[in-house]
């Protein structure tokens, strides 16, 4: 629909110079009905350019926009699909580079497509037609126009190139940007503002470099796209002069043609834009598909059966791990960065150490062979970070859920008393009501402890198969740590709960316990039985050295 509205606009515009060849030549025969037939032409084609730009711009605007939303769109479903698992495989500076410039980029190579298209319409309809009209000067036209248009491509590698060059550079200065914003307390804590001042500084002065020398390369494609139409220009002129003066042409046709090449200068900017939407939007689009290519471990295959829910134990076939029905399984790892990697796995958001590691199974069923939302209502990850939503505590509490499980039963469980006395005393209106009170993004109006009590509450509504919990406590005292780890206990009975902590009070609480080091398991038992038998276990957990308790045990 833009290319069809800009194709009018161009061909109203296009046909001025004629209307004014007519008018020229009315004057020059005093024909006063030609001059007022000219008149109303010049009427005529004032409205269809008016109405021609108008609908153009709102079309092309709309595809502009409707590109970039759809591309955000379908970036915001692989990132639910992927979920912390994105920013393991690309840098959060990248994501959000993509979907925030890199689509307005795509973007604009969709609404430079439809003006390129009327251009490249209008161009070679205007050739045709001044043939038609004036084989002299219009073959002269048509032979020049080939070359303006085809006169920029052998200088479009080299702009592509060093617009490629300047794309990735600003991708990296975004990425440290992005990464140092989120570390900044870390920085500030250690004194490294100057050192990350210093690199930002030296990726910045990269970005300007490359944009410096990618813009002297648009520009002289700019200057090539104006010169070469402009000696045309001089030709046509100077050669109808002396046709004119021959008497081979009219007054009224000379100013035709030379009006019509003054209006090529305008379609021919077309391809430029488009070449320069193209050298822009291609490296985003290479970094949008390439984000959109992500899979979740093995592709997705509809689990054989009826629809029936899968169940039973959930073991880990790359490390060992067995977490069985209906127990609580307390997970105790050497390495903490593990941990997490090792939850994201249960959950089947995340390969194992290869993409070819067998998914994990549960049951008898794999669960990259389950589909996404069998998956997911199947086994829940809370991670170590839970992030709350701005909302009323109702609604961060409405989450999808079997029923099973109470709001009141989970705050309760989650320990949350002291938090909903707090949201009662904030409360905007009379009712004093907690769950009515709303929650600030991200949760910043609460401690960390309410924080993470509330994400273990909204876990806990949804009682899923299985529940995998990465330190759930880690912000909150001990006697609350104490009471919680109770209330879970109750709460799962029967439920599958899998909790990676090196806590002693929820340790204590576990049916098993599993020391996982090395990636693989190492031992099981309870918590009292690894505490003697296992001295890797207890330096993990009493954050003693082995070689300290080797001591303790020798002098003993």
């Amino acid at each position: 629909m833009a290319a069809l509205w800009g194709t009018l606009h161009m061909a109203a515009v296009a046909s001025f110079p004629a209307a004014v060849g007519i008018a020229v030549q009315a004057v020059v025969d005093h024909s006063g009905r030609r001059l007022a037939m000219a008149g109303a032409l010049m009427l005529v084609l004032g409205v269809l350019t008016a109405l021609g730009d108008t609908m153009l711009h709102r079309t092309a605007v709309t595809n502009w926009i409707t590109a970039a939303a759809r591309v955000q769109l379908l970036l915001a479903r692989k990132t639910v699909e992927l979920g912390s698992v994105l920013t393991r495989r690309v840098a959060a500076g990248e994501v959000v580079a993509v979907s925030t410039g890199d689509v307005e980029k795509i973007g604009w190579f969709v609404e430079a497509l439809a003006r390129f298209t009327s251009a490249f319409v209008a161009t070679i309809g205007i050739a045709v037609a001044l043939v038609v009209y004036q084989p002299a000067l219009g073959g002269m036209v048509a032979a020049g126009i080939p070359v303006l248009a085809f006169a920029v491509l052998p200088l479009l590698p080299r702009a592509t190139r060093r617009a490629d060059e300047q794309r990735e550079k600003a991708g990296r200065a975004t990425t440290l940007a992005s990464d140092t914003v989120a570390g900044l307390r870390v920085l500030r804590g250690i004194g490294g503002e100057e050192l990350f001042l210093t690199r930002y500084r030296g990726a910045s002065q990269e970005v300007r470099t490359a944009a410096v020398r990618s813009a002297r390369m648009w520009s002289l494609i700019s200057a090539v796209q104006v010169v070469l139409p402009g000696l045309l220009l001089v030709g046509v002129a100077w050669y109808g002069a002396r046709l004119a003066l021959a008497g081979r042409v009219s007054v009224g046709e000379l100013v035709t043609v030379y009006g019509t090449v003054v209006f090529l200068m305008f379609p021919l900017r077309g391809f430029e834009e488009i070449a320069m939407a193209y050298s822009f939007s291609r490296p985003s689009a290479k970094r949008a598909a390439r984000i959109l290519s992500l899979e979740r471990g093995v592709p997705e295959e509809v689990a054989s059966g009826e629809g029936s829910a899968p169940g039973g134990d959930l073991y880990d076939p790359v490390t060992g791990l067995l977490a069985p029905a209906g127990l609580l399984t307390a997970v105790v790892c050497g390495d903490p960065d593990a941990a997490g990697l090792l939850a994201d796995r249960l959950g089947g958001h995340s390969p194992g150490r290869d993409a070819a590691d067998p998914s994990v199974l549960l049951g008898d069923t794999a669960l990259d062979a389950l589909p996404l939302a069998e998956a997911r209502a199947a086994v829940l990850v809370q991670d170590k970070d839970p992030v709350l939503l701005s909302g009323t505590l109702r609604e961060l509490l409405e989450v999808p859920s079997s029923g099973a499980v109470t709001p009141e039963a989970a705050l309760a469980a989650a320990q949350c008393g002291d938090v909903l006395d707090a949201l009662a005393q904030a409360s905007v209106d009379d009712s004093g009501d907690p769950m009515r009170t709303r929650i600030t993004e991200r949760g910043r109006s609460l401690s960390g402890g309410q924080r993470q009590r509330l994400a273990l509450a909204r876990s806990l509504v949804t009682d899923p198969e299985v529940l995998v919990l990465d330190e759930p406590t880690s912000a909150v005292d001990s006697h609350t740590e104490a009471r919680i780890a109770l209330g879970l206990k109750e709460l799962r009975t029967e439920r599958t709960t899998v909790v990676f902590t090196s806590s002693p009070l929820l340790l204590d609480r576990a049916d098993q316990v599993v020391f996982v080091t090395d990636g693989s398991v190492n031992s099981v038992g309870t918590h009292h039985e690894l505490l003697h038998g296992d001295l890797g276990y207890r330096a993990v957990v009493t954050r003693e050295t082995e070689h300290e308790l080797q001591r303790a045990e020798e002098s003993a």
